[in-house]
């Protein structure tokens, strides 16, 4: 397929099938990053005594994330070169499901057994992730490309209500097998429409040992490229800061109510799915502003919420009190990551979409080692989770800073 020119015709069942993969893959962040998964291994597998659990869930997401980091501009790179985009996107996809599926042979005390999936899972997750975000400017235009990142995250988070839904009536009893089989069976049916109609790679006469050789080339020199760009290396900056406070976030939600508030899985099942609900709305809400005002606009005012609502989650005491701070934050939340999504391919030359999302995924993922990290070792120095909460403050209100001075129009 040959690169698009900034304005062309809306590819609708294209944009259908692409959301639809936004659906599948939000059934992994709702019950296994968000709520069921990330507590049951802290809390049961492992045991969160003196913070243990929260170290090794740490451990997990970030080994996880650096991995992804560290390879994915060399694998856009490859993708690029030798037109390996949807093999890579296909097999990361499948390594997630096929993880979770193995979830099912975990019992208390398989500490490494589970460190080891939930890694690997992890990794499948948010590699594919790369690949699917660059098919953005391929199927809608520059001036689409907000509403249509906003549509996919809007969509996500209704895939992750529908996945909370159907594991609601396994937590009272307990039952993590059959939890774990309908994350699995979601990711793999909902994400089959967009394997068959996002575009073919393009064709390239490189075999894979010269496109490996490529990639590697094209990583090495993207770095150079983008620092050469000072709002798009500002951009990048301000992105590792908020992202980073976002992935701990996403990470620890459910473990600081869980273990400093007493949610059981009942309980933070229906309080996921009532921000999920908060999500959907702010990233439909701010889907059309994001083309109209400007992804800049958007995202300026919710992370102005963020700050606000990790703030004020230092303060909570009660389980009434968390649920208000959790449903304001749902409505930032999908508004930030789809008008990120958005700015950011505007600084993408046409036919370089893998190694850019690469790039962006280095920076994303990068940022999502420190934070749960810092998190779980301030959780353990000081026997609570509240002062570790300071720590995401700090960086959404950096992440802030540095945005305040990315100029739109080199975009």
């Amino acid at each position: 397929m040959t690169p698009q020119p900034p304005s062309f015709p809306l590819r609708r069942s294209q944009v259908i099938s692409w959301c639809l993969y936004d659906f599948s893959n939000s059934s992994y962040s709702a019950v296994i990053t968000g709520t069921i998964f990330g507590a049951y291994y802290t809390k049961v597998i492992v045991g969160n005594q003196g913070g243990l659990g929260d170290v090794w869930w740490g451990r997990a997401s970030s080994i996880s994330m650096l991995f992804v980091a560290l390879t994915s501009p060399y694998l856009g790179g490859i993708a690029d070169s030798g037109g390996y985009r949807k093999i890579l996107w296909i097999g990361y996809t499948w390594m997630a499901i096929l993880c979770v599926a193995a979830f099912t042979i975990l019992q208390p005390g398989m500490v490494l057994s589970g460190f080891a999936l939930a890694t690997l899972a992890n990794i499948g997750v948010e590699g594919g992730v790369v690949f699917y975000n660059a098919y953005l400017p391929e199927i809608a235009p520059l001036s689409m490309q907000g509403r249509v990142s906003g549509w996919g995250y809007a969509v996500g988070y209704a895939g992750s209500i529908v996945a909370l839904l159907a594991a609601l009536p396994f937590t009272e009893p307990f039952r993590a097998s059959t939890i774990w089989l309908l994350v699995a069976a979601q990711f793999a049916l909902c994400s089959l429409p967009a394997f068959l109609a996002m575009p073919l790679d393009r064709k390239r006469s490189l075999g894979l040992t010269a496109a490996a050789r490529a990639g590697f080339e094209t990583s090495r020199t993207l770095v150079a490229r983008l620092w050469r760009r000072p709002n798009a290396r500002r951009f990048l900056l301000a992105y590792l800061l908020y992202e980073d406070g976002n992935n701990t976030v996403i990470i620890f939600s459910s473990v600081f109510a869980a273990t400093t508030l007493g949610f059981e899985a009942r309980e933070l099942v229906l309080l996921y799915l009532v921000v999920q609900a908060s999500a959907l709305l702010g990233a439909w809400v701010m889907a059309r502003p994001t083309d109209t005002r400007g992804p800049k606009f958007v995202m300026m005012l919710a992370l102005v919420l963020w700050c606000l609502v990790v703030t004020a989650a230092y303060f909570v005491a009660s389980k009434a009190q968390f649920w208000g701070v959790a449903v304001v934050a749902g409505l930032g939340l999908g508004s930030l990551q789809a008008a990120s999504r958005a700015f950011y391919a505007r600084f993408i030359p046409p036919g370089e979409e893998n190694q850019y999302f690469g790039a962006y995924a280095l920076v994303g993922k990068s940022a999502a080692v420190i934070g749960p990290l810092l998190f779980g070792e301030i959780s353990r120095a000081f026997g609570s989770q509240r002062p570790a909460i300071l720590s995401v403050a700090a960086l959404f209100l950096a992440g802030l800073a540095v945005l305040a001075g990315v100029k739109v129009e080199d975009a």
